[in-house]
Order: C-alpha cells, then sequence, then structure tokens
C-alpha cells in the first residue's frame, strides 16, 4: 500500500467562550490569528506553513470539531477515501476555507477527521517574514510560544481495535502500547504518519459518549522553552495540570495546562524520531514509566478527564476495580517504589 498520510495540519477544536479562547491561544500560547468567517477563528504557530493549525468554533462545550491529515499526494486522498468507503465508511467532499477540496468523515468511534491534499501556504506579512527562507514568519516575541502543531489525542472505548482500525485502513504505524500492570487492560497506544513516536494518541473511554479529545499539543524546539513556557504561565495565573516530565513512550518533554474552555493543551519538545518501516509496537506498563519516564510522580486525577464531558463515569472509573484505577493513577506507589 503507498504512504497515504503525512501529518497532522490542523485541528478545529469547539468552545462555549471563542473569544476567551481566542484571547488565550493569542496572549498566553502564542498563536496569531489569520482569520474570522462566520464565527470561527482561524490562528496559526509561528512556524507553521500552512495558512492556519488551529480553528477555534463556537459551541455548548469544548469538543473535537476535526483533526485534519495532509496526504502524501493527490492520489493519496483518492486512495484512502477509496479505502474508506470500502471499510463501510461514508463521508462528505467539501470545499475547506483556504484548505480547498477535502474529505470529511466520522470514524467508527465517532471521531471527524478530515483528509486533504490542497493547501495554501502561508505568506507573511511585509515585516513579519523571517530572516531565515526555511521559516514562513519571524519567531513570536510570546515566550515559550510553539512552533507548530504536534498531535492529537483522542479518547475510545477500545484503545486496540481503535489503533488497528486506523493502522489497516488509513495506514497510521502503531508505535507502541500500554496495559495495566493488575490487568490486561489497554489504556493508552500512540501511532504515527510519519517517524514521529505519534502524531495520534488514543486513552481507553469507559463512557459512553463517542467522539471525545483528551487533549492536543504544541511543539517548543528546545526543553528550555518549555520550561519558560510553564514558568510563565504560572506568572500569569494558568494552573500546569501535570509535568515539566518526560514520558517514557516516545520520551517527549511535556506540559499540561487547559484553556479557558477547559481544553486540555500539551506542549512536547525533544524525543526520538523512528525510521523503521517494519517496526514491532512494544507493551508498556505503568510502572515501567510509560507516561513518567523517571518513574517517580504520579498522574494526577484530571488527567483522565476527557471532552465533551462524559454521559457517565469515565474510563477510570466504570469497571475497573479500585486497585487498578490506583495503579493507573500512581503505579510507584501500589508497587513500593513511591
Amino acid at each position: 500500500m503507498i504512504k497515504l498520510l503525512s501529518h497532522l495540519s490542523y485541528v478545529a477544536i469547539t468552545t462555549p467562550d471563542v473569544e476567551a479562547s481566542v484571547a488565550f491561544y493569542v496572549d498566553r500560547v502564542g498563536l496569531t490569528v489569520v482569520d474570522r468567517v462566520d464565527g470561527a477563528v482561524y490562528l496559526r504557530c509561528w512556524g507553521d506553513h500552512y495558512a492556519y493549525s488551529v480553528v477555534v468554533l463556537p459551541g455548548d462545550e469544548p469538543s473535537l470539531a476535526t483533526m485534519a491529515w495532509r496526504t502524501t499526494s493527490p492520489e493519496a486522498l483518492d486512495e484512502a477515501v477509496r479505502r474508506l468507503e470500502d471499510a463501510g465508511v461514508q463521508g462528505d467532499w467539501s470545499e475547506v476555507h483556504k484548505i480547498g477540496r477535502a474529505y470529511t468523515f466520522t470514524g467508527p468511534w465517532g471521531h471527524p477527521m478530515t483528509l486533504h491534499w490542497d493547501v495554501t501556504r502561508h505568506v507573511a506579512e511585509p515585516g513579519a517574514a523571517s530572516l531565515y527562507p526555511d521559516r514562513p514568519a519571524k519567531r513570536s516575541t510570546v515566550a515559550g510560544a510553539p512552533r507548530q502543531l504536534d498531535h492529537v489525542t483522542i479518547a475510545a472505548s477500545d484503545v486496540d481495535a481503535f489503533a488497528a482500525w486506523y493502522n489497516d485502513v488509513l495506514g497510521f504505524r502503531i508505535m507502541a502500547r500500554t496495559l495495566l500492570d493488575e490487568a490486561p487492560i489497554s489504556v493508552f497506544s500512540v501511532l504515527t504518519t510519519n517517524e514521529k513516536s505519534h502524531d495520534l494518541g488514543v486513552v481507553l473511554d469507559g463512557s459512553t459518549r463517542p467522539g471525545r479529545v483528551n487533549h492536543f499539543a504544541f511543539w517548543v524546539d528546545t526543553r528550555e522553552e518549555l520550561l519558560i513556557a510553564a514558568d510563565t504561565l504560572m506568572e500569569h495565573g494558568v494552573p500546569i495540570e501535570y509535568g515539566p516530565s518526560i514520558h517514557g513512550i516516545g520520551e517527549q518533554n511535556f506540559l499540561y495546562y487547559r484553556e479557558p474552555s477547559t481544553l486540555r493543551i500539551e506542549l512536547n519538545t525533544g524525543g526520538y524520531r523512528n525510521y523503521v518501516p517494519d517496526w514491532e509496537p512494544n507493551t508498556w506498563t505503568p510502572s515501567m514509566g510509560s507516561n513518567n519516564f523517571y518513574r517517580n510522580g504520579a498522574m494526577p486525577m484530571s488527567m483522565t478527564e476527557s471532552f465533551p464531558a462524559a454521559d457517565g463515569p469515565s474510563a477510570t472509573e466504570e469497571g475497573v476495580p479500585d486497585e487498578i484505577r490506583d495503579a493507573l493513577l500512581n503505579p510507584y506507589a501500589v508497587h513500593g517504589r513511591g
């Protein structure tokens, strides 16, 4: 099969207060507003090569409106659509703002996705052009501002089945998974379209609500920038939810915080690159440091929240014994390490 997808190109999210979220992305994250059309606000990171990478839409609650992926060619787009429809998925062709021809569908676990080849490349306005030819614009003056969009992590009721479907149909490489120490329950998996450890993650969702998202992530160039971002956010009253630390899976430095809608944002940097075409994904457990490389800190309970809010109990509350829930949230104490 030809390689179908190239990379994550943009995410569209909903929020009850568009202006509050947009102000946060501009003032605290360091994004730039590039367009406003029919209530939608289009933003970009300083290093984005396309017109935008984040779209903020009005909605009753925080949610994922779509995650968009650029294909490797026009032929790859048509092949991806053929494979989707052969798998029983029916989507729609449309013209997307400053993208062009695109195919939008909803996956088996309720997640909206957009595939496209056409793009509008960013052209810096006078005075905003970088001194460096490969940069689409000058570096942001906001401390710790991300260079680009990095990945999106969704929530699904069957982690392994989700990963297998997106691998079989769209060619995502499965890079790693996490099973609980106390039971053979798959709680996390990472997939990629390229050499990164992941640009699509999936966490276990025990709720009955489909199509939820756990977070999306930006990329900064260095660990120092990530630490400066953490410092700056806290100085301006934005609580840090988790981090800074390093993930075991992927080995990225990470930092999690929330935007005004309560939607979770991650900052990433570092990590490995994997070019192995026949990579066999390894299985981790929480006690091995899958989420915390140093094995010395518990993931906060709040990190299990996905968006929109669940109709019922969250993944760590529904059908999982207390000791297994404890193992997911604090594996080091369970194993006598903390």
